[in-house]
């Protein structure tokens, strides 16, 4: 078992939720985060007034999947997230020892 965790644009989310959906993804869960990358954020003209902003608004999806179905999702949040420009966010597998289903105490995958 491994969660999934992806920084992304905020407006790909929708875009994000529905391929998750189509490879048969069924929990997520979404956090509005600030941060920045290599491009450490960026300037603004306000009212003719330049400013930087150095920590831009993203979302943080984390997704709980079987081992086998690691590489599907990966791909299917690259392709849904993806816009080409820079600050499209990245993607961290991270590996789950224990998962435990608090209603019906089912444990490891039936509890995914």
């Amino acid at each position: 078992m491994k969660i999934v965790m992806a920084v992304i644009k905020p407006f790909k989310l929708d875009e994000v939720r529905d391929a998750l959906t189509e490879i048969g993804v069924q929990g997520l869960t979404v956090t509005e985060v600030k941060g920045y990358g290599r491009q450490k954020g960026h300037t603004e003209i306000y009212r003719g007034t330049e400013y930087a902003v150095s920590f831009l608004p993203k979302l943080k999806i984390e997704v709980a999947v079987a081992s086998d179905q690691v590489d599907k999702t990966i791909e299917a949040i690259s392709s849904a997230a993806k816009t080409g420009q820079i600050g499209d966010g990245k993607i961290f597998v991270f590996g789950i020892d224990r998962a435990v289903r608090i209603r019906t105490g089912e444990t490891d995958a039936e509890a995914l």
